[in-house]
């Protein structure tokens, strides 16, 4: 899933361009696997993208709710 729309659309078009061009092997190597149908790129909004817990800085409340989201108990929970 990814909150980037010319991202999903770069992956979905199989025609190379001159704004293409810079994009890294490993770029390429996900459009491949979209063409075969081993994947599927859907966009998801940037308030939904759990990745971010692990991408980037975020604000306490925000770090919060993602580790809700994705199930992880605080410590502590655990004690």
């Amino acid at each position: 899933m990814c909150d980037n729309t010319s991202a999903i659309k770069i992956t979905k078009n199989p025609i190379m361009h001159s704004r293409t061009k810079h994009i890294e092997i490993r770029h390429h190597f996900i459009r491949d696997h979209v063409e075969k149908g081993d994947c599927e790129v859907e966009f998801i909004r940037t308030e939904d993208q759990l990745a971010y817990i692990f991408t980037k800085p975020l604000p306490k409340e925000r770090y919060f709710d993602l580790r809700n989201r994705l199930g992880i108990l605080s410590e502590d929970y655990l004690s």
